[in-house]
């Protein structure tokens, strides 16, 4: 399956050691690679671990107070750069969203329509053309707050996890969403002023598992929302399993 990194934090952190670790994972995820931080993005199409550029990043990369990153087993969508995590992009307000996804979108008719609109061929870009398009609706008559904005994406998860894999990562330019519904699928720590989130343990440090089918926003490494806790969690089919086996996942 593919994995995610999320970090956030009051004030720049080293995180490099976790970056280097997570993305040496790609050798069993080797269709694709990103990263957001500060104001950039950069992703590739390559294994991780083959990428000239990724390299030369995480051994100058500065200490940071936000970070995403996700690397790709290819299910839904072939191996292109346009396929590639994570997916950005501005709302109406000017607000720059990014999101990366592991899972896969089985029942999603509301993503249809974005199947003529989007760049790549994945299910985890038209969940996020489908979260931009929700947001502009939103927010015709103004732009919502904090609290708002929350409560709309906690709205949209919960509506889309019923039958779906959706372990998510968002960040909104201030606020990191973090969410999982299908057990033992993501961990967090403390790290520095902050919180660090991961498919799996990514250091020694001490790991908690996310608490499942529930969304979790955090500012500035400071947990600011929890969302009630929901029904959508997704448990694997004996198909599903068999197929992740036979492609090594």
């Amino acid at each position: 399956m593919c994995e995610l990194i999320g970090f956030s934090a009051a004030g720049p952190t080293d995180i490099k050691e976790q970056l280097k670790e997570f993305f040496s994972h790609s050798e069993s995820n080797p269709h694709g690679w990103g990263i957001m931080y500060g104001d950039r993005l950069i992703r590739g199409c390559e294994r991780a671990s083959d990428s000239a550029m990724l390299e030369m990043l995480l051994q100058n990369i500065d200490e940071q107070k936000t970070v995403l990153g996700h690397i790709r087993f290819a299910t839904v969508g072939s191996i292109k750069l346009e396929n590639c995590h994570p997916f950005t992009g501005r709302d109406i307000t000017g607000r720059q969203w990014t999101l990366i996804h592991n899972g896969t979108i089985y029942s999603g008719s509301r993503l249809i329509p974005y199947l003529n609109n989007q760049c790549g061929d994945t299910d985890s870009e038209r969940l996020f053309l489908f979260l931009m398009d929700t947001l502009n609706n939103a927010q015709q008559n103004g732009e919502l707050s904090q609290q708002e904005r929350c409560e709309l994406v906690d709205s949209l998860i919960r509506e889309m996890s019923h039958k779906n894999k959706l372990n998510l990562m968002i960040y909104d330019g201030e606020l990191l969403y973090i969410h999982k519904n299908m057990k033992d699928t993501m961990k967090f720590r403390r790290l520095g002023s902050g919180y660090i989130f991961a498919t799996t343990a990514l250091d020694g440090g001490e790991w908690t598992e996310v608490p499942i089918a529930q969304l979790f926003v955090y500012k500035d490494g400071k947990q600011i929302y929890s969302g009630n806790k929901h029904e959508g969690i997704f448990t694997p089919s004996l198909q599903y399993i068999k197929a992740m086996d036979a492609m090594h996942i």
